[in-house]
């Protein structure tokens, strides 16, 4: 009766890769031009600079900051390098796009700099679901970088997992 219950995911020699362990921390701000249109139509220079010019950008310290304008409206590149510009002392980081593409930019720099040997030859599980904010993009750019190195890829959990991909024995 003194049966010992084994932990066959333990012993599966599958290894589990959570993108989640690799999520910067800090927080996160976007800025929206659209409240800085003329009649939600089109930028006016001189109202822009002088609303860069008065802007408290140190609410921005420390933060990794998304900038874009929802509207359909005519918005210069430049007015989106203004804005670059009066976070670059302030801010982490700053992307075009919205959140999401925040996050694909954080993750891109994690994922291009990731020591991948400890991966080589192993039976890798990237793992799915999660509390924060993983963008799918970073699930493509993992795969790419794992797959020349790996034995096999998959994703989910353990218990059940789905089938990426898998090195063919030559």
């Amino acid at each position: 009766m003194d049966e010992q219950i084994v932990n066959k995911v333990a012993n599966s020699g599958l290894v589990n890769f959570d993108l989640e362990d690799y999520y910067v921390r800090g927080p996160r701000k976007h800025i929206d031009l659209k409240d800085q249109l003329y009649m939600g139509l089109i930028l006016k220079e001189k109202d822009f600079r002088e609303w860069i010019k008065n802007n408290d950008w140190s609410a921005y310290a420390g933060c990794y900051v998304s900038v874009n304008c929802t509207e359909d409206a005519i918005v210069p590149v430049w007015a989106f390098m203004l804005v670059a510009s009066a976070l670059a002392p302030y801010a982490k980081k700053v992307v075009f796009g919205d959140s999401e593409q925040l996050e694909t930019a954080l993750y891109k720099e994690v994922i291009d700099q990731l020591d991948t040997t400890a991966f080589a030859d192993q039976r890798l599980i990237i793992k799915g679901c999660g509390n924060l904010p993983v963008p799918r993009s970073a699930f493509v750019m993992l795969t790419a970088k794992l797959q020349p190195i790996a034995k096999s890829v998959m994703y989910g959990e353990a218990c059940s997992t789905v089938p990426i991909y898998k090195k063919t024995s030559q």
